[in-house]
């Protein structure tokens, strides 16, 4: 990213160092922070995620992360959220009774419904659903690695699908704001190129 910042949030969850490594491999420099301030200071930002939505929610409220993050995006920087980090992106959950999200997308992350096994666990392949910078190089059938209980069904935002007791969204953006459901840091290839896409945009 050459001289641009790129902040890594760290708001106490799980999954953090696949994605810190990833970066490292790319030689990429990066703020790991929890600092708000240096979130908004940031030329771009990634939000990775394992774990509740509404422990999620409550960990950047905390820290002041939630405001930081509706700010660098009105800002129009980019940002890419990662697994609960994309699912925050959106309005609400009903995960354990239910809390509300950044609503920086429209729609709601609801549990499985008909699904041969929840959670769902392991690969699964995209079906690419329109054109955004973020996935250029890929052309549907690419498989990622997924590991979730709840998702978002459909989203005016969803530019890549995968079917799992029913069509939902696994890869959402919209201008500066991109997310993906499944571990991009875990998907090999696919995540690969994905990762060198949200950098080059980055950058």
């Amino acid at each position: 990213m050459g001289s641009k910042r790129l902040a890594v949030l760290d708001y106490g969850g799980g999954n953090i160092g696949s994605l810190v490594a990833a970066l490292e491999r790319r030689g990429v420099a990066f703020d790991l922070t929890s600092d708000p301030s240096r979130v908004t200071a940031a030329d771009a930002a990634i939000l990775p995620g394992d774990g509740a939505f509404g422990a999620t929610m409550d960990a950047l409220r905390e820290r002041g992360l939630d405001r930081a993050v509706r700010t660098l995006v009105a800002a129009r920087k980019p940002f890419l959220g990662i697994c609960v980090g994309m699912q925050v992106l959106f309005e609400s959950s009903d995960e354990f009774g239910g809390d509300e999200g950044l609503g920086i997308f429209a729609g709601h992350v609801r549990r499985f419904v008909g699904a041969p096994r929840v959670p769902h666990m392991g690969w699964n392949d995209l079906r690419i659903e329109r054109e955004h910078p973020f996935v250029a190089g890929l052309h549907g059938g690419e498989f990622a690695y997924f590991l979730h209980s709840y998702r978002v069904a459909d989203s005016d935002a969803t530019v890549a699908s995968t079917d799992y007791g029913g069509r939902f969204a696994a890869i959402v953006a919209r201008e500066n704001v991109m997310a993906t459901q499944f571990h991009p840091e875990k998907s090999q290839r696919t995540g690969a190129v994905l990762l060198d896409n949200f950098l080059a945009l980055a950058a």
